[in-house]
């Protein structure tokens, strides 16, 4: 069942016929054709599976996880393959990443979204554990969703990426977290995100070595 799985989700991948000026991949999600530019110089401007994966279940699973008119935050959006798939799904979508990812997450973003959806996204800059109070107020920010694909990936940050989720996280913010499980460093992280938030296991893709995780604050699991 998970070669089954794993085969569909990446026949939703598909390249260009012909070579073009300007290198891009396509996919086929939420009922659309969407084309991202990568940027093979930069580990954050690449579509990895774990994308691929959140962007299957958001399809696949838009009736349990209804993100029409819902207010969702991507995490380390890169590309911003997620953001576009969750905004086509009728979803508020803020898109962030670092500032010299902006560039091409807005491009992809836009070309992927524009008169297509009933929200546009918008594209925004999180460096993580900077700023957070100043540029994503607890007191005005209210994300249904917190949406991340591969953010923990060989990388000093891990701290500030668990102040990160704490800050943007309230009571009732579910956040779905596609996960490949590479080094022991990187694989130790889930154990301290467990402190702060419950976890479960929705999807599991051994043939990838990749986890599809839910996670709410600890105790609102089941309110």
């Amino acid at each position: 069942e998970d070669e089954e799985i794993v085969a569909e989700i990446m026949r939703r991948r598909f390249f260009p016929a012909l070579i073009t000026h300007k290198a891009w991949e396509g996919f086929h999600f939420a009922g659309h054709e969407i084309r991202i530019t990568e940027a093979t110089d930069c580990y954050g401007a690449v579509v990895w599976p774990s994308a691929l994966v959140l962007c299957y279940f958001l399809e696949t699973n838009s009736k349990q996880y209804n993100l029409a008119d819902k207010n969702v935050i991507e995490i380390g959006a890169g590309t911003g393959l997620v953001s576009v798939v969750a905004s086509l799904l009728g979803a508020l979508v803020t898109a962030t990443d670092l500032p010299e990812l902006l560039g091409n997450l807005h491009h992809n973003v836009l070309q992927n979204t524009k008169l297509k959806c009933k929200h546009q996204p918008c594209v925004k800059e999180l460096s993580w554990g900077i700023d957070l109070e100043k540029n994503f107020p607890k007191s005005s920010c209210h994300f249904d969703y917190i949406l991340a694909a591969d953010v923990v990936y060989h990388h000093p940050f891990l701290d500030e990426l668990l102040q990160t989720f704490d800050h943007l996280c309230k009571n009732d913010t579910v956040i779905l977290w596609a996960m490949k499980f590479r080094l022991e460093k990187e694989n130790q992280f889930v154990g301290r995100f467990e402190t702060l938030f419950d976890l479960e296991v929705i999807s599991d893709f051994p043939s990838l070595n990749i986890t599809l995780y839910k996670a709410m604050r600890k105790g609102r699991m089941k309110v």
